[in-house]
């Protein structure tokens, strides 16, 4: 069984490698009539694409999607969208070194164990290159939701390594090269990937992504629950971690007199379940925050074995990110939108008819 898929009624697919001559998707079950031209995913592949700055890969792909079928006189049809984007700057040679030796903290080592042969160009399926195909459908899913919903999901980085924002703000956090929530930041934060990448060492990065506008009533009990659905859609991305909904771990340390988040007529006073009560919508905001490990491609040696058990020192070289996460924000907002268009979807096959006769408690006073 293969696991190159996911959704219910909108269903992703994915597929392609690193380094292979291209990477592509099909988005099926969106509904008719959405316009989208290629030009419409030029802002997010730009925010997740790498040689940007100095602060990340330096591999520089044009990222220009071609529309394979299902939009017609640009307009959804109904049928299934297929997306391609070709490869145009990989360098294999890169890995010709390691093709034989497992790096750790890879996927080098659990791809040979279950399939009996890899890929070893850049990761192949494994590598970050394929969430390029997530944010281009992630594009046509936030413009659905903005449109028939009034959603909007949006990222931005929260911790890099052990720093911290002062001060938070969505205003200017796709201006700077972090994805940084405060801009007083900056020359902190430069300073400290400058001497990061130059000691050759990673580190790693908190995302927080939300969404905005969410009615009440999405997500479904007990196996469909929608922070269920949104914490699989975020560990499904490479190298997270750690996903938590709201108060997430924090939650340990709070008293349940805090925690509750008490209801008034005039809206909710607090947002501690981030926005999903027993995996349905509240019509709060839906609070992600989504953890992610430093990268593993390190020009400093490390031990680890070849493909025939034997010891080796293994030394990555080529083009790679001392921090990952700060490429990740349009990632995880792909993926949030496409679980809430998904419950979308199922939301109004299911209860289209329903009359509700409660009023709907706002968000916030």
């Amino acid at each position: 069984m293969s696991d190159n898929s996911f959704g219910r009624l909108l269903r992703l697919t994915t597929f392609g490698e690193s380094h292979g001559p291209a990477i592509g998707c099909v988005l099926d079950g969106l509904p008719p009539g959405i316009a989208i031209s290629p030009e419409d995913f030029r802002a997010d592949l730009e925010r997740r694409a790498t040689g940007r700055s100095r602060h990340t890969s330096q591999r520089r792909e044009a990222d220009e999607v071609e529309i394979l079928s299902g939009v017609y006189e640009g307009v959804t049809t109904g049928t299934p969208v297929a997306l391609l984007i070709r490869n145009t700057d990989a360098r294999s040679k890169d890995y010709a070194a390691i093709a034989e030796r497992f790096r750790p903290g890879h996927a080098d080592y659990t791809y040979q164990q279950k399939y009996g042969h890899r890929d070893p160009r850049g990761g192949g399926r494994s590598s970050a290159r394929e969430t390029t195909m997530r944010v281009a459908a992630g594009v046509i899913a936030k413009k659905w939701l903005a449109e028939r919903h009034g959603v909007r999901v949006r990222a931005c980085v929260v911790q890099i390594g052990d720093i911290v924002p002062r001060a938070f703000g969505w205003n200017g956090v796709d201006d700077n090269p972090f994805c940084w929530p405060d801009p007083g930041q900056i020359g902190e934060l430069e300073a400290f990937l400058d001497s990061l990448r130059k000691s050759g060492d990673s580190v790693g990065a908190k995302v927080r992504c939300s969404a905005t506008g969410v009615p009440p009533g999405w997500g479904a009990p007990v196996y469909g629950k929608l922070d269920a659905e949104i914490a699989a859609a975020m560990m499904s991305i490479n190298a997270v971690k750690g996903v938590e909904i709201g108060a997430g771990f924090a939650a340990v340390g709070q008293f349940g007199t805090r925690h509750r988040d008490a209801i008034t007529p005039e809206g909710f006073l607090s947002n501690h379940a981030g926005g999903i009560l027993g995996g349905i919508s509240s019509g709060q905001d839906i609070e992600v925050g989504i953890a992610f490990k430093p990268t593993s491609s390190l020009r400093l040696p490390v031990a680890s074995v070849d493909v025939r058990g034997e010891p080796v020192e293994v030394v990555t070289t080529g083009r790679h990110d001392p921090c990952v996460g700060l490429r990740a924000p349009p990632i995880c907002e792909a993926m949030l939108a496409l679980v809430l268009m998904d419950h979308a979807l199922r939301h109004r096959a299911q209860c289209a008819d329903v009359f509700q006769p409660t009023p709907r408690v706002p968000s916030s006073p």
